[in-house]
């Protein structure tokens, strides 16, 4: 077994080893057309009922913009009956035009003989009647084609952030561990939260008023046109001033909006690091620099909020005092024609209601400006997530090793994060079943790093990893790590009861085979002290159990899963020295067939393993047993020596195993408080 490297183990972004983090989010430059294409691109799947929502939409609009037409005639019959009650009743309509042509009164005249009136007829009430119910029923029918429109179009836009949802899981599932090195927990979790249930949001708000907006756009066009070609090309004007508004203000609030979106992941990622280590912060005095940092960015978020929300807010005012122009203009224009006689008064009307009808939807489009530049931000910051580069697959016809495998070989393995700096080069080592390999060193040699390459966490430059003389990288990730248990010193838990989290090892155990996993990691001592017992619930953090209670349920969990290879990284860092001899007597036997790769700082607690490897820079210095490294008097004496430099003065080895086998006992001599037995296999 040899082993040489020059170099630290460090992570990539300069971080130690796979825990470290880049403060900065990852961020690229911004396009608004692409991606809001690719956005429309996931309502793909449901395109059937997107045509039906369209159809539905044609039919709502159509209906709706024959509403204002249909009460023009209805005017035109109330006025035309008001006006046959002022002329003579014995006279025709003929007569009553010529009279007022020949008294000079012209303009009468003709506004007269564009009307259909009766001389002292009064109001036509039955076809005023008639007119209204037919109003009545085509609103009706155009609201119930609008609901349904928008109904259809709502479960549309939830499958489709249902499918997003669930893509980004899988995502996240698949990309490599690398990914996590260097983009904070809080960025990633803002992504996948905050920026998902905006781009929901937005599809919600802005889809089904985008189709009626635009449809009512065509319709009340075409309706204003049949009307008076005159008075369209007035309403008209106003489109090309209410584009120009809504690219200038939407050009500059769409940096606006990215850059908020951009400071929501900071401050998230600076709030959650700040409350998950709130307890170190408060320990060392630094609430008033976090206090200022999370003004500082707050302060950014704020700035980024309110210029774009102040920005984009502009469209909506600026489109309603162009509509207000074109309205004006559209009264003088339309009364004059009336004046003429070229135009009814019912028609006017209808055209002045289109005219609403038509400046009303581009205010809309307008005001959604700034609601589809923030969807479209956060739908950017999300499709890059989902473009990351993922873990190499799975090989296509994957191998797998015996059921019982547990030889693991290393042979001439190099590895580094970053390219341009070597960590472990040509790394060769075996260990047996039924061995444990204890791993030492000082902090940033190489220890966990040699551990995530047993996992497949990060895959090897060169050489190769063998189980049982089957290369891990042509076996399935999930084969390797189905019969790897690991323990880390910072332990997980979810929300759920203690059982559950137990359980979380082997979901299809027994109670019983549960139980004799909790009582070998000694949980049984403390869980029948709770109110629940194994049913007591845990919160997110497991805050209702102490540090060294949470780290023995995860590894009555390691324990459950019996594995064939065991890693514990640290496991038993947070637990009393007399609970840790049970522990490790317990191990002990759990070992007793399995490869066991332990990560100690504390030398005493792997004194009895069939292997030490000394690593520094991410090499193999030493190896050998406890009392062969001490012998050696090399680089495992001076880490032992300098544990335990107060108790050795002319013995060292023997002088400190002496005083703290004195002070708790020895593993042999240890026994349950509670009487228990520790079973030697689940």
């Amino acid at each position: 077994m040899s082993g040489n490297n020059t170099a630290p183990a460090r992570g990539p972004g300069g971080g130690r080893g796979p825990g470290s983090t880049n403060l900065a989010p990852v961020s690229k430059a911004q396009n608004f057309g692409p991606s809001a294409k690719r956005l429309l691109g996931t309502l793909r799947t449901d395109l059937p009922q997107v045509i039906l929502v369209l159809v539905l939409g044609v039919l709502s609009v159509g209906l709706s913009v024959t509403g204002p037409k249909l009460l023009g005639e209805g005017t035109n019959i109330v006025f035309a009956g008001f006006v046959s009650l002022q002329v003579p009743a014995n006279a025709t309509k003929a007569e009553v035009i010529a009279g007022l042509e020949a008294a000079g009164q012209q303009e009468q005249a003709d506004m007269l003989s564009a009307m259909d009136f009766t001389p002292g007829a009064g109001i036509d009430f039955s076809s005023l009647a008639w007119i209204l119910a037919f109003v009545l029923a085509v609103y009706v029918f155009a609201a119930l084609f609008g609901w349904l429109q928008a109904r259809i179009l709502n479960g549309i836009v939830q499958r489709a952030m249902h499918r997003l949802r669930l893509q980004v899981e899988e995502k996240v599932h698949r990309l490599p561990l690398s990914y996590f090195d260097r983009v904070q927990r809080g960025e990633l979790l803002s992504r996948v939260t905050n920026d998902v249930d905006n781009i929901g949001q937005t599809m919600q708000q802005t889809l089904s008023q985008v189709v009626v907006s635009l449809l009512t756009v065509v319709g009340v066009m075409v309706m204003m046109f049949i009307i008076s070609p005159l008075l369209a090309v007035i309403a008209l004007v106003t489109i090309p001033v209410t584009i120009l508004i809504t690219v200038l203000v939407a050009r500059r609030s769409q940096k606006l909006f990215v850059a908020q979106w951009k400071s929501t992941g900071i401050l998230n990622a600076r709030v959650e690091e700040t409350y998950s280590g709130h307890a170190i912060v408060k320990t060392f005095g630094h609430q008033r620099e976090a206090e200022e940092a999370f003004r500082a960015e707050n302060e950014e978020l704020y700035k980024a909020s309110f210029g774009a929300q102040f920005i984009s807010g502009i469209i909506m005012p600026s489109m309603m005092f162009v509509g207000n122009l074109s309205y004006v203009a559209i009264a003088v224009v339309g009364g004059l024609q009336v004046a003429g006689g070229l135009i009814s008064i019912g028609d006017v009307q209808a055209f002045i209601q289109y005219s609403r009808q038509f400046t009303q939807p581009l205010s809309q489009l307008g005001s959604m400006a700034n609601l589809l530049q923030s969807g479209v931000a956060s739908a950017e910051r999300v499709f890059e997530l989902l473009d990351e580069p993922e873990q190499e697959p799975d090989a296509a016809e994957p191998e797998t090793a015996a059921a019982d495998a547990g030889r693991l070989t290393f042979e001439d393995v190099a590895f580094r994060y970053v390219a341009d700096k070597p960590l472990i080069d040509s790394l060769s080592l075996e260990a047996t079943p039924g061995s444990t390999v204890a791993i030492v060193g000082p902090t940033g040699a190489g220890k966990t790093t040699l551990v995530n390459l047993i996992m497949r966490f990060y895959d090897v430059d060169s050489g190769r990893i063998l189980l049982d003389g089957v290369d891990t990288q042509a076996m399935t990730r999930d084969d390797l790590r189905a019969r790897t248990g690991m323990v880390l010193q910072d332990t997980w838990l979810f929300s759920g009861t203690i059982r559950e989290n137990i359980a979380y090892g082997r979901p299809g155990a027994t109670e019983e085979e549960l139980i004799a996993a909790a009582t070998a990691a000694y949980v049984n001592r403390f869980v029948h002290a709770l109110p629940d017992g194994y049913d007591t619930m845990l919160d997110d953090d497991a805050t209702n159990l102490s540090v060294g209670e949470r780290q023995l349920v995860t590894i009555a969990r390691a324990f459950l899963a019996d594995p064939r290879i065991l890693i514990l990284d640290e496991a038993t860092s947070s637990v009393d020295t007399r609970t840790e001899l049970l522990i490790q007597r317990a191990m002990s036997r759990l070992r007793a067939d399995r490869t066991a790769f332990v990560i100690a700082h504390r030398l005493s607690t792997i004194r009895d393993a069939d292997l030490i490897l000394v690593m520094e820079s991410g090499a193999i210095v030493e190896q050998g047993t406890h009392d062969e490294l001490l012998q050696a008097r090399g680089a495992y004496w001076r880490l032992y020596n300098a544990q335990f430099e107060a108790a050795m003065e002319e013995d060292p080895p023997t002088g400190a195993l002496d005083i703290v086998a004195g002070a708790v006992g020895t593993p042999d001599d240890v026994t349950d408080q509670g009487g228990e037995d520790v079973p030697t296999r689940m």
